[in-house]
């Protein structure tokens, strides 16, 4: 592995469902070997060296699924953020959510706080998990937000910029992705950061979610070493 190692990395954790039908599994038992896959690839982005990371675990769309399925995937966060804190919090890792409050239940939202707030201080990696996220939504967010500030007079219309606008993002404070992954084989951006990885890597890798494992991490971070990233300009 070079030093070349990316700040930020995103995933886009596709392909439980999929995983756990091909084993004539419900899907519930995708989505549970998914949230357990979490705890190694954040140990190994931190062993890599890498600063945040950044995990789409439910989109804004995902509330049409099957509310069995979803309700089930609530509860197993909760419960994995549970277990987790405290091995959080001793490896120096701050925890963070971006998204929409509502309608998330208020138990999860309860343990999301206490979660932040525990970890806030830590400085060795940032865990993002992007929870009823949706990268359209987010945009017109903060674009309610600035002109709110305008209406109240805190800014100016002609103040507004690309690097001013980024403050208005559920990212603010955060580094823009340099690489973005996406298991399951699938060529598509799902609706996920699309402000912040407008110059991202992308790796497309076959497996499932829940069979990415370290090494498979460890192997998208040598892809990105050997590109070449020139921004619009040239090399």
């Amino acid at each position: 592995m070079t030093n070349n190692i990316p700040l930020h990395v995103a995933i886009i954790m596709d392909g439980n469902g999929r995983w756990a039908k091909e084993r004539g599994l419900p899907r519930t038992i995708g989505h549970r070997e998914g949230i357990k896959r979490i705890k190694e690839i954040v140990k190994a982005a931190k062993d890599l060296g890498i600063k945040v990371i950044t995990l789409f675990a439910f989109s804004t769309e995902n509330w049409r699924r099957p509310k069995e399925e979803v309700d089930m995937l609530m509860r197993s966060l909760n419960n994995f953020l549970s277990r987790q804190v405290e091995e959080l919090d001793k490896n120096n890792i701050r925890f963070m959510v971006i998204g929409r409050k509502e309608p998330l239940p208020g138990y999860l939202l309860n343990k999301i706080r206490k979660v932040e707030q525990r970890t806030r201080n830590n400085t060795a990696l940032t865990v993002v998990l992007a929870l009823n996220y949706g990268a359209k939504q987010e945009i017109v967010d903060a674009a309610k937000r600035f002109a709110k500030d305008v209406l109240e007079g805190k800014t100016n219309l002609e103040d507004l910029d690309i690097e001013r606008f980024k403050d208005y993002l559920y990212t603010v404070g955060l580094p823009d992705p340099d690489l973005l992954i996406r298991t399951s084989g699938e060529l598509r951006l799902s609706n996920f950061l699309l402000w912040q990885i407008s110059y991202s890597e992308l790796y497309f890798p076959k497996k499932y979610w829940p069979d990415f494992k370290k090494e498979d991490l460890e192997k998208a971070i040598k892809v990105y070493t050997l590109r070449q990233r020139r921004f619009g300009g040239l090399p």
